[in-house]
């Protein structure tokens, strides 16, 4: 796994009500400190990919819908540089996906149902000085291939 990534696999507990699960605790080994949360739907078929931030961490719970998330080490001093990992994240693996700054993360949104995204992130969003760059979905120097590969 890239150095700093974590994934905490939720534990969801159902009854006749309906389910219950924490999410995002004070006391994760990861957690630095809050910013801001934010929400996204992404449509069927839809790549969101690549970004980075210089100082933020991104956490990510896919509350509905199922999402390949994909993330590229870019930081030079660490000693997983240039490895890539796959997270398969949603409604049929319940987990919250932490994102160190530095970390190139993106994702495709698998099925044919809307990803419902949340994700938390250590810095509040500033407009006049945002703390993302962009890379295309399809950078050489990642080299992932989207595509399904049917097995």
């Amino acid at each position: 796994m890239i150095e700093g990534v974590a994934l905490k696999q939720l534990i969801v507990h159902p009854d006749d009500r309906g389910i219950f699960m924490e999410v995002l605790r004070a006391d994760d080994p990861f957690y630095r400190k809050f910013g801001q949360t934010s929400f996204t739907i992404t449509y069927p078929g839809v790549i969101k990919a690549f970004h980075w931030h210089r100082r933020q961490d991104d956490l990510w719970f896919v509350a509905s819908g199922m999402a390949q998330a994909v993330l590229y080490d870019l930081r030079e001093d660490s000693p997983t540089y240039g490895e890539t990992n796959v997270f398969y994240l949603g409604e049929h693996n319940r987990a919250l996906l932490a994102i160190p700054a530095g970390v190139a993360h993106g994702y495709r949104v698998l099925g044919t149902q809307p990803v419902a995204l949340f994700y938390h992130t250590t810095e509040p969003y500033n407009p006049a000085a945002p703390d993302e760059e962009r890379l295309p979905f399809d950078d050489p120097r990642i080299g992932f291939d989207w595509t399904t590969r049917n097995r």
